[in-house]
């Protein structure tokens, strides 16, 4: 069975909400949808997703533990409350179950077109991404390091790295044998290549890299004339029918990245902050709810130097992939 994954709490209600009825438009009301709980402040999810039979909240104790109890032993800082990211690493969750090939989708982004074509690449590859984070693979892995280079060749890092904002895969990988190898791995000394300034990424990239899955990027796997961009950051996106098009091709996905939840919850509040694509969002966030959606009749503010275009638009531009 073939399903999507995200991960979330109800600090980040709006987003899911708008990712989910995003999934309906384009993939109708059937295919089913497992939430990970990033935390226990779920009341609003469980609440809402009662008129969502499609949806449900994992609530698989000893899976969420193991993995919780994997994190603990690798790389227990990452696990401080305090954190941002504390949770994020229960999307590994996805590989105990419930589908048998499943794509997880951050809650902070919006689907735009169905996953067949991202489905049956799973007929070939163990593990399949659409982004470009390869491009900097210094917020994966720490480049400094010279056992780095002893791990995974250069080639390898310049082409194989993804951002965990969105993946497919297949139930059962990373069992306990497997687990078990990773970890005296890292213990060994294998930690110290990874990136310290993010939470379960840079670990999701090197379980996959040393595991030796069998991967596919879409963006670079893809001709150039029919890949797209995913990322907010790219400003050049035409829309036409709340659906956005690259050069004439449709997204596969849009991605909120550098959007904070908290800017994203004060515009559904009816505070007129700005942040690109807003008006998308706010289409699906409020799509069964259109008397709710607030109106705004000043012009926005200017968006926040903090969402200027990224390094990735700078080099897609060169590849051509934006302008």
């Amino acid at each position: 069975m073939n399903g999507i994954c995200t991960l979330a709490n109800d600090r980040v209600y709006d987003q899911l909400i708008a990712l989910l009825n995003s999934i309906e438009v384009v993939m109708g009301q059937t295919l089913p949808i497992c939430i990970y709980p990033f935390d226990d402040q779920c009341d609003r999810i469980r609440a809402e997703i009662r008129n969502r039979p499609n949806v449900t909240i994992y609530d698989d104790q000893d899976s969420i533990r193991r993995w919780d109890t994997f994190m603990q032993r690798i790389a227990p800082e990452r696990l401080n409350h305090k954190l941002r990211l504390y949770g994020a690493h229960r999307r590994f969750c996805a590989f105990d179950g419930p589908f048998d090939n499943f794509v997880y989708m951050d809650a902070d982004t919006l689907a735009m077109s169905p996953l067949d074509r991202v489905f049956g690449m799973l007929d070939k590859f163990d593990w399949v991404v659409y982004d470009y984070q390869f491009l900097d693979p210094s917020k994966i892995y720490n480049v400094n390091s010279a056992k780095l280079y002893d791990v995974f060749s250069d080639e390898r890092i310049r082409s194989e790295i993804f951002c965990s904002g969105f993946f497919a895969a297949k139930r059962g990988l990373f069992g306990e044998h497997q687990r078990e190898t990773l970890i005296a791995q890292l213990q060994a000394g294998d930690k110290e290549i990874l990136y310290g300034g993010a939470g379960e990424q840079p670990v999701l990239n090197y379980m996959v890299m040393r595991s030796g899955l069998k991967s596919c990027n879409l963006g670079s796997y893809l001709p150039s004339d029919k890949s797209t961009g995913c990322s907010v950051t790219s400003k050049h996106f035409e829309e036409r029918n709340h659906i956005l098009y690259d050069r004439g091709t449709r997204l596969t996905y849009l991605h909120y990245i550098g959007v904070k939840p908290q800017l994203m919850e004060q515009v559904c509040a009816g505070e007129n902050v700005m942040f690109p694509y807003r008006n998308l969002f706010l289409h699906y966030r409020f799509l069964h709810e259109p008397q709710k959606r607030p109106v705004f009749l000043d012009p926005p503010p200017a968006e926040p130097k903090t969402l200027s275009p990224s390094f990735v638009k700078r080099v897609l531009k060169k590849l051509r992939l934006a302008y």
